[in-house]
């Protein structure tokens, strides 16, 4: 076996155990803590009670799927909007998609009256149609920074990044005032929500996201090779015969719905898509084929275990994940933009 594909499967059995045991702490952690045998007792149907089918399959499962999932789809667009962009500061939240799907989302809200931190039988059929908007928003803000990206015809980088920027608190405003225009009660369930928020997630939830993340997922992965080719100078790739600004597109679009997906039932959480795909490069290398699984798992732990700390460092109280996240991000952000200086 090749030493790079083995070192591979090495830290994928090791990221893969270490998201057990995330998993696992989130399970038996909370205001009604359960021992490892009555997880294990309920989960494989041996012995279980009501009240703790309830807390395990009604309440902590969905929400550590959910997690999981999120920070899996995130993760997934960093690796992509990195690799177009040729820029490592690159985020689904910095340039302004996350924010485009999410006032998407509470102009959604507004109109349609769903709550995205309760959801009633009544409303399925709304919470599953909300990727939907979500990806008309995030595809807005991408077309936007597209168009007013692009030089001589083709897609300046550094003009992505800044228009990004731009665009970011453009739709963040714009959120803030559909959301003000709401009335008490709702406002208060959209505000949870535009922190990063998946404490009250449940089945539909995934069901809405999880075609989503599969489907795009897949087919991103079968154009890592692309991305690999993104590394080389623009003139090498179209010498190959490479249509490089249709691949741009077609990918960035696929980014798109998967954190338009995201974000439909998360809320806006950021960084994710920063780390994850660093934290991968240093791990296994550059080569997308490789850092795309690695990073999946990275996302995916990062979001579990800040919603673990989330639910119980200030317990009864809990805070929002994506408050825990960026607190994490942030200074990790700041490093990388002064390692990128020297």
């Amino acid at each position: 076996m090749p030493l790079k594909k083995s070192k591979l499967i090495i830290t994928l059995t090791i990221m893969f155990l270490v998201l057990l045991i995330s998993m696992y702490l989130h399970l038996t952690s909370g205001a009604f803590p359960l021992t490892t045998s009555e997880v294990f007792k309920t989960l494989l149907r041996f012995e279980s009670t009501d009240n703790f089918d309830l807390v395990i399959f009604d309440f902590r499962l969905p929400r550590i799927v959910t997690a999981a999932l999120v920070g899996m789809g995130l993760a997934m667009a960093g690796v992509v909007l990195q690799g177009i962009t040729k820029n490592a500061l690159a985020d689904p939240g910095i340039i302004g998609i996350n924010a485009g799907a999410g006032c998407a989302i509470v102009i959604f809200m507004f109109f349609f009256q769903v709550e995205l931190i309760g959801v009633e039988i009544n409303s399925i059929v709304k919470i599953l149609i909300v990727p939907i908007f979500g990806f008309v928003g995030g595809a807005l803000a991408a077309s936007i920074i597209l168009v007013m990206s692009y030089k001589y015809g083709r897609m300046d980088m550094q003009k992505l990044i800044l228009t990004g920027i731009a665009i970011n608190t453009g739709f963040s405003a714009l959120t803030l005032f559909w959301s003000l225009k709401m009335d008490e009660s709702d406002y208060q369930s959209a505000a949870i929500w535009m922190n990063g928020s998946i404490y009250n997630s449940n089945w539909y939830f995934v069901a809405s996201m999880l075609p989503w993340l599969i489907v795009l997922g897949v087919y991103i992965y079968r154009k890592a090779y692309i991305l690999d080719y993104f590394q080389l100078e623009e003139e090498t790739i179209v010498s190959l015969g490479i249509s490089l600004e249709k691949e741009k597109i077609k990918l960035l679009l696929a980014s798109v719905g998967l954190v338009s997906a995201c974000v439909s039932v998360s809320g806006s959480i950021g960084f994710i898509g920063l780390m994850a795909p660093h934290i991968a490069r240093q791990l296994v290398g550059i080569h997308h084929r490789y850092v795309m699984p690695v990073s999946l798992f990275v996302g995916a732990i990062l979001l579990v275990f800040s919603d673990y700390i989330a639910k119980n460092v200030f317990s009864p109280v809990e805070l929002s994940v994506g408050i825990v996240v960026s607190l994490v991000g942030i200074p990790y952000f700041l490093y990388l933009l002064v390692k990128a200086k020297g």
